[in-house]
């Protein structure tokens, strides 16, 4: 690794992932022909986004339940207009749980297709925390949260108990940590922190619970259509699903999401526990809401900043410059980091 990157998205990727994709860039399964030049509705391609899909329901153990994976464009940000197009009747409400930027933005986003009630929000403390005892309206369809937020550094432990649908952003945790999958009704997730290069989002969504709002969607934005087209409705993005179905190949030969949740538990406990012992390192998130994929901290003695920064960058350290939103430090420690760059970063600590 010529780098310890550190980078909140796009991050980084396995490096055997990063070899097996330029291969194919040049030569896609021994065709004389490179992957991004092939037709997307060529045997080759459709096999792949079959194993990508069919990959994803299996390491979220949802394989066979009902629900289906989709490989779309647009971001999270687009998943802001396409989950209520979907889910929310002309004549609803939705309840949104405010912890971040990104779920911010959802709110946003929903409010031009309907009544979105913001049940709950961290707002009040600049999103260090995640709300607690949560009351969910009677009267609404859906609760969407934001798992993980990337910007703040903080991460949903538990989700709302509740009979309503459950939709929710996982764009910087999905694969992460193991969770009942099946509580959630509808996930999306932008490929570009743990699973893929920037460029596609995943969609997973219980199939029963589409084609009940009364409204009229939009071909390309209707969930229903991109099912009944094998997520092919139009072309995907053949490059960034290829190396999402890599990566999710690297995931299960690890021993699928239980084996990198000790992983990610184990550099996440490095990291916090050298910010926690340094007086010179303060967490910003509280500490029962802390995130174990973005860890964001402050120096406690502002004079040190140009002297931890030198420190870091010498030690080949890219990407620990905190949002404009926190200030201070943010460690972005997805799936493919490795233990021994966590480590990098808590020797240059030690030193300061």
């Amino acid at each position: 690794m010529k780098k310890h990157n550190f980078s909140a998205g796009p991050c980084i990727l396995p490096q055997e992932v990063l070899k097996k994709a330029s291969e194919a860039v040049l030569n896609f399964n021994n065709l004389d022909l490179s992957l991004i030049e092939i037709s997307h509705r060529s045997a080759d391609f459709v096999e792949v986004m079959e194993t990508a899909r069919n990959l994803v329901l299996e390491l979220l153990d949802l394989k066979d339940k009902g629900y289906s994976a989709l490989f779309l464009q647009g971001g999270a940000s687009l998943e802001f207009l396409m989950a209520p197009y979907n889910l929310l009747p002309e004549d609803g409400k939705a309840a949104y749980i405010d912890t971040g930027t990104w779920s911010a933005k959802s709110i946003k986003e929903a409010k031009l297709l309907g009544e979105i009630d913001v049940i709950a929000s961290s707002k009040d403390k600049n999103y260090n925390y995640i709300p607690k005892d949560i009351e969910i309206p009677a009267d609404a369809t859906y609760v969407h949260c934001t798992s993980n937020n990337t910007i703040f550094g903080t991460q949903f432990k538990t989700f709302p108990q509740t009979d309503k649908l459950l939709v929710c952003d996982m764009s910087s945790d999905i694969f992460s940590r193991e969770l009942d999958f099946s509580q959630f009704d509808l996930i999306y997730a932008g490929a570009q922190k743990n699973m893929g290069p920037a460029g596609t989002t995943l969609v997973v969504v219980k199939n029963d619970i589409l084609g009940k709002t009364g409204r009229k969607i939009p071909s390309m934005l209707d969930y229903q259509v991109h099912i009944s087209k094998d997520s092919m409705f139009n072309t995907p993005s053949v490059f960034p699903v290829y190396v999402s179905m890599l990566t999710l190949q690297w995931l299960k030969d690890l021993g699928g999401i239980k084996g990198i949740e000790k992983i990610n538990e184990e550099k996440a406990e490095l990291l916090y526990g050298e910010i926690d012992s340094n007086p010179l390192f303060q967490g910003v998130a509280e500490k029962e809401d802390r995130s174990t994929m973005n860890v964001t901290f402050t120096l406690t003695d502002e004079s040190k900043k140009d002297e931890f920064d030198k420190k870091w960058k010498a030690a080949g350290i890219s990407g620990i410059n905190g949002h404009r939103s926190v200030g201070g430090y943010r460690a972005s420690i997805y799936n493919a980091m490795p233990l021994e760059s966590v480590q990098a970063l808590v020797d240059v600590m030690k030193a300061l």
